[in-house]
């Protein structure tokens, strides 16, 4: 922080005596002096500056902009412009993969500026909203969207972003070997645009622990992109659209192994350590498998996407991330609620007067469940909220308190064990109580408790309150694109059939709109082909056995 500072005020005198001046990142960036009170550090190795500069152009934001000493920004350069050329040719080829691709500039012996992207935020900033283990749970990522998209269209607008920026980081990151993949350098917009940011370790020069490989999956692919593609915790059709992208994605990079050996090796004799000579272009070709047919490469990446979206090692990586996060976090970081957007406070919302919970009602939408209606009472006369929360959101509300105010100052929160088995409507009725009286006394409590933020933002309704206001939504199936079943099986498959040299190839690639069974439970799907006719069955052949799934991905030859 000292030093910061120190450095802010050579920057200053510079501003005074010259006026103003370019930014090395891009010529067209004028800039006439910096945002003091919006300067600071980030808590990587590094320690890069986040540094605000003042616009010349007076209906212009503050320019945002990250200095970092101590790293080789060539390399950076380089991976950015081999992803700009990778999106180049997917955009002649029709497919707009919404990559978000940032400036980068290398200013002298490693050091240099990176461009900050507006409205991102770091996954693992995101996962940690639900506590240090955040990066074990499913949520976190579609809660976060859901926060920033209330509306359904916005949401569904920021899933498509999702999956198909997400699709064009498997395959970027994992021709280009990017490794040191934590989720402290992968971000995400509020429009859903997925990124990863900090190339310092590429063409598969992974980090060590000891003789263990710290990057242990062939890219990052996890169970909360899964969920948020999927739309929940099982597979669906969206599943399959995305495999598809990513393997078109990478047989047209495929098409182009040439280019970017040649590039590439343009680099041997410029010093960058990890590219330095031909055993590292051979990374490059092997990733991209110039001798496979389409159809093999397809079936090669699906595999490795099955691979990644298994691997245990990239949470746990990203676990330990959190923690060796938690010793840095500076201590002026308040607690925030990760369901709601922004903050409020007494002033901008007005005092409140009471608070009653007048009722629970049952959801199906995100998930089953009960939720709480909150009549808030405020002080200008007449104006009367209602909110819905549900137990686990004030819980969340009891937890983040609890780092603010002793325990002494709070009112004891229920418990959320319930013992033998009674459950749902009993329990919602008990919890009602129980809930209604911890409300009384929050608002009833010591002034700095009862008029904090925390307790303002809780109580101010979200999107998702003033859409219930006067509606009781019915739930609907999660997704109705799929055509009706017909016959007595239903669901479909999706084959790719071609013929070539005298032979048949069909490659099985998925199949959705599987019927459960008769107890409910998922099937264990797989498919068999014959060429007819075929009394002696000579011909049959079978893909591998997909597990409790409605909608298979296979990407088999068959």
């Amino acid at each position: 922080q000292g030093i910061l500072r120190e450095g802010l005020e050579d920057v200053k005198q510079f501003f005074k005596a010259n006026g103003s001046c370019r930014l090395p990142l891009s010529p067209s960036l004028l800039v006439k002096g910096i945002v003091a009170r919006d300067c600071s550090y980030f808590n990587s190795n590094a320690v890069p500056l986040k540094l605000s500069f003042q616009n010349v152009d007076p209906l212009g934001e503050n320019i945002r902009v990250i200095f970092k000493c101590g790293d080789d920004l060539r390399q950076d350069m380089l991976t950015l412009q081999m992803i700009r050329i990778m999106n180049k040719i997917w955009v002649q080829e029709g497919l707009d993969m919404r990559m978000v691709i940032f400036r980068c500039f290398s200013t002298g012996r490693g050091r240099g500026m990176v461009e900050m992207i507006p409205n991102a935020e770091t996954l693992r900033k995101i996962q940690v909203e639900h506590g240090v283990t955040g990066s074990f749970k499913d949520r976190p990522l579609a809660d976060w969207l859901q926060k920033h998209n209330p509306e359904e269209d916005e949401y569904e607008k920021a899933v498509e972003n999702f999956i198909y920026s997400c699709a064009g980081c498997c395959v970027a990151t994992y021709v280009l070997g990017i490794c040191d993949r934590h989720n402290d350098n992968i971000m995400l917009k509020t429009t859903g645009h997925m990124f990863h940011i900090d190339f310092g370790r590429f063409l598969g020069h992974a980090q060590m622990f000891g003789n263990i490989k710290r990057d242990r999956a062939p890219f990052v692919f996890t169970s909360d992109m899964a969920y948020v593609i999927n739309g929940g915790d099982k597979p669906s059709s969206r599943f399959h659209d995305f495999v598809d992208l990513c393997c078109q994605a990478y047989n047209l990079i495929r098409k182009h192994t040439h280019l970017f050996l040649n590039l590439l090796g343009l680099m041997l004799s410029c010093g960058i350590p990890e590219l330095s000579d031909l055993e590292d272009l051979k990374y490059v070709y092997d990733a991209l498998r110039p001798q496979d047919s389409d159809a093999d490469a397809t079936t090669y990446f699906t595999r490795l996407i099955e691979s990644s979206l298994g691997s245990v090692a990239t949470k746990l990586n990203f676990f330990i991330h959190n923690l060796a996060q938690m010793k840095f976090t500076g201590s002026d970081a308040r607690p925030t609620l990760s369901f709601a957007p922004r903050t409020h406070t007494i002033k901008t919302s007005g005092r409140i007067r009471d608070v009653f919970l007048c009722r629970h009602e049952r959801v199906f939408n995100p998930s089953k469940g009960y939720t709480y209606v909150v009549k808030v009472q405020r002080e200008s006369p007449g104006e009367v909220t209602f909110v819905q929360r549900t137990f686990e959101e004030f819980q969340e509300l009891h937890n983040k308190l609890r780092l603010l105010f002793p325990s002494s100052l709070l009112p004891s929160f229920p418990s959320r064990f319930v013992i033998g088995r009674s459950r749902g409507e009993a329990v919602a009725e008990r919890r009602k109580e129980e809930l209604n009286g911890y409300i009384w006394h929050l608002i009833h409590a010591a002034p700095e408790v009862a008029e904090c933020d925390l307790i303002y933002t809780f109580f101010h309704p979200l999107p998702r309150d003033e859409k219930a206001a006067g509606t009781n939504p019915t739930p609907k199936p999660a997704d109705t694109t799929w055509a009706r079943p017909l016959g007595k099986v239903g669901g479909e498959v999706k084959l790719s059939i071609s013929y070539k040299n005298n032979k048949l190839f069909i490659m099985v690639m998925h199949i959705r709109g599987l019927p459960p069974l008769q107890d409910g439970n998922d099937p264990d799907p797989y498919v068999k082909t014959y060429l007819l006719p075929d009394p002696q069955k000579t011909t049959k052949r079978k893909t591998k056995v997909a597990r409790k799934t409605c909608n298979p991905t296979y990407n088999e030859m068959v």
